[in-house]
């Protein structure tokens, strides 16, 4: 996995498609988590695009595209569900799949460890 600096995760599967969610951290420091509108499957994303809204019992935020490529899959049960960011954010609560134009810009991202120490 790779993370970002607005904590995302991005999570490359075995068909090559990346994973996008939010990190444990970002997630607690939401708060209780009660909307999720997700993007459109078939939408063209560029890099820090608004691509998802998410809006808590404290504030309402956007998750940014972290990479260029086109969504071909959303979590819909976030829609239903928006609690599950809270309980599970590094695992079934990701947001959406993207098939990536250009893979070298996983490049620009942390990996566990260097992430870690940026939230320390």
């Amino acid at each position: 996995m790779k993370f970002t600096e607005e904590h995302e995760w991005l999570r490359i599967e075995d068909d090559g498609t990346v994973v996008v969610g939010i990190t444990e951290h970002a997630a607690e420091q939401l708060g209780d988590v009660v909307f999720v509108e997700l993007p459109d499957v078939g939408t063209v994303v560029s890099k820090d695009d608004e691509v998802v809204v998410i809006e808590s019992v404290k504030a309402a935020s956007d998750i940014l595209a972290p990479i260029d490529g086109e969504i071909v899959e959303v979590n819909e049960i976030l829609v239903e569900e928006p609690g599950k960011v809270n309980d599970d954010p590094e695992g079934d609560a990701w947001f959406f799949k993207v098939k990536v134009e250009d893979m070298s810009q996983m490049d620009d991202y942390m990996d566990e460890a260097a992430y870690k120490k940026f939230i320390g």
